[in-house]
């Protein structure tokens, strides 16, 4: 079953029984809270403290957040475990999500880092309280991490004294790791260092939002720190931020995708048992439209998800390629969780705002996803980079199994520097979509081909209009990152055995999809007339099989109904 379904998890193939408990374990602590339960937090707004508590019991961070060499003998950090993590806690709840996604941004620092004590220090204090937190954003610079006004000071003893204030600090309120990014005083040098929110020095002053959880305001008032307290500084902090947010970012995809699972499975039950007009929801032809459509982005979602999580595990100095997978599962993978969404808003109606059920929250929480570590137009500019090398300049690589094993992610903590990020090549597109010979993935790829000839008619000025133009950079990096994300689907798709049917049904919507954003770029007021006139031929329409549709509406969206509910 390629969807998240809590009530058959334990059929899972999993790489070893340490991993299965975790899994398993999670699911238990959400079904046995239940529904109701979990509503009344959400609306008194309670901090998760009791799923805090259940993570430090089950030793839950540990085995997802540390690296081998650290924690137990046989410990190991699996980007395929993380996935599987935090698409369950998206499906509970966007607060458990966040309580896990913004510890990882926490501690990642302290092991990207050259300070080894720091690092035992942190797996101990990480068993004693699992919550993590990444000082980074400030209320007046925002994304703009250049500006960073929080400053060590030297003093005459060879310590520090910390002042500044950070915003937007996930767990700020109680986490004991909050690894703060700031500069030494009266220098460029930047630095990475470590402060408990229990410290005295330490002023929590406010959550910054209305929610369950703690998005917090914090200041530090001659906060005392020594060497031992640093994990990096200078150009090396600064490359830990940006690898820090390199590993975590994947987590908004995943989460996304599992918030999105458990509206569609609230929609999907709800439409099969009501009856208007004389028929059941599911009988309209325009609802059957709208769960074909919601069910095809979904399942792309997740196939692209297991498929980049091949590519982060698979990582090396010679293999970037997750460098453009990462932003594509940050960035498009949320996007798309948010367009099933409003189809299946579309279809429930009035029923998504109940305040009985989970979507009704779902509607509000997946909306902050595409903005978390990183704006959509920062995320595409990166996106944008890369897209001389993807389309004409491959590189051959080995070919990347499926990597679901207990091997550790060796490279995701080193890096090393973020310079080179334009020289990453990729293996051929055509590979993945030569191997398939299906109606509209060879519709897909004719569009594919009139895209690579716009690139070439728009020649060397392409780049110097998107840096100008961020609106038309984005209608430009979403045809680049469609042919992507299709890509992986096809590979991944071959990898889960998905039938022909469904696959040829998913690029029935992508389709539409490249010829939507093919007329956004020709009602750009940046495009040329060349450009323009190219965009035009893009645009063209899928091959309709009513038959394909009937059989693949029944066989995969449809028998979904009542495959899950939630515990009351």
């Amino acid at each position: 079953m390629l969807l998240l379904n809590p009530k058959k998890y334990q059929d899972r193939n999993y790489p070893d029984e340490r991993s299965k408990e975790i899994m398993l374990k999670t699911i238990a602590f959400f079904e046995n809270k239940g529904m109701k339960k979990m509503k009344e937090d959400t609306f008194s707004f309670e901090f998760t403290y009791d799923f805090a508590e259940f993570c430090k019991k089950e030793r839950i961070f540990e085995t997802l957040f540390l690296p081998k060499g650290y924690g137990d003998d046989d410990q190991y950090y699996s980007t395929y475990r993380m996935y599987e993590f935090s698409e369950i806690t998206g499906f509970y709840g966007a607060a458990y999500w966040y309580m896990y996604h913004v510890s990882t941004l926490g501690l990642d620092p302290v092991f990207l880092g050259d300070n080894e004590e720091l690092k035992h220090r942190a797996v101990q204090q990480l068993r004693e309280n699992p919550l993590c937190a990444f000082g980074l954003s400030e209320k007046e610079h925002g994304a703009d991490i250049y500006s960073s006004e929080m400053k060590l000071y030297p003093q005459d003893d060879g310590t520090y004294l910390a002042r500044g204030t950070k915003y937007y600090i996930g767990n700020g309120n109680e986490a004991s790791t909050i690894t703060v990014f700031g500069k030494i005083a009266g220098t460029d040098d930047y630095v990475f260092f470590v402060v408990d929110s229990h410290h005295e020095k330490f002023e929590c002053v406010q959550n910054v939002i209305k929610a369950q959880n703690f998005v917090s305001e914090f200041i530090l008032h001659d906060y005392p720190i020594t060497d031992a307290d640093i994990s990096a500084r200078g150009p090396k902090a600064w490359d830990d931020m940006l690898n820090t947010i390199n590993i975590c970012k994947f987590n908004i995809g995943s989460g996304a995708t599992g918030i999105v699972t458990h509206s569609f499975y609230e929609a999907i039950n709800h439409a099969a048992h009501r009856n208007v007009y004389g028929k059941f929801v599911t009988e309209f032809p325009h609802v059957k439209r709208l769960f074909m459509d919601s069910f095809c982005r979904l399942a792309g979602m997740k196939l692209f998800g297991l498929r980049a999580t091949d590519y982060m595990r698979a990582a090396s100095a010679e293999d970037k390629r997750y460098m453009l997978y990462n932003p594509i599962m940050k960035m498009k993978v949320a996007i798309q969780g948010e367009e099933v969404h409003e189809m299946l808003w579309d279809i429930i109606a009035a029923k998504g705002f109940e305040k009985d059920n989970y979507f009704s929250q779902a509607v509000v929480e997946l909306k902050g996803f595409p903005k978390l570590e990183g704006t959509r137009h920062v995320n595409m500019a990166l996106i944008a980079k890369l897209l001389p090398n993807f389309f004409f300049n491959p590189k051959e690589y080995p070919e990347i199994p499926r990597l679901n094993g207990p091997e550790n992610d060796d490279y995701l903590f080193q890096q090393g520097t973020t310079r080179g990020y334009g020289k990453i090549q990729f293996h051929d597109y055509n590979i993945a979509y030569n191997s398939v010979d299906l109606p509209n993935i060879n519709v897909f790829k004719e569009q594919i081909k009139d895209f690579a000839d716009w690139l070439m008619i728009s020649g060397m000025e392409l780049k110097d209009q998107m840096m100008n133009d961020f609106d038309f950079l984005l209608g430009v990096g979403e045809m680049f990152t469609l042919v992507a994300y299709g890509q992986l689907i096809i590979e991944s798709a071959a990898i889960e055995k998905i039938d022909d049917e469904l696959l040829n049904q998913i690029f029935d919507v992508f389709v539409r999809d490249f010829s939507k954003y093919a007329v956004d770029i020709h009602g750009k007021p940046t495009s040329t007339q060349a450009q323009k006139d190219q965009a035009l031929k893009i645009i063209k329409s899928p091959v309709i099989d009513n038959d394909q549709f009937a059989r693949v509406l029944e066989k995969h969206v449809y028998s979904l109904v009542d495959a899950y509910h939630m515990n009351p």
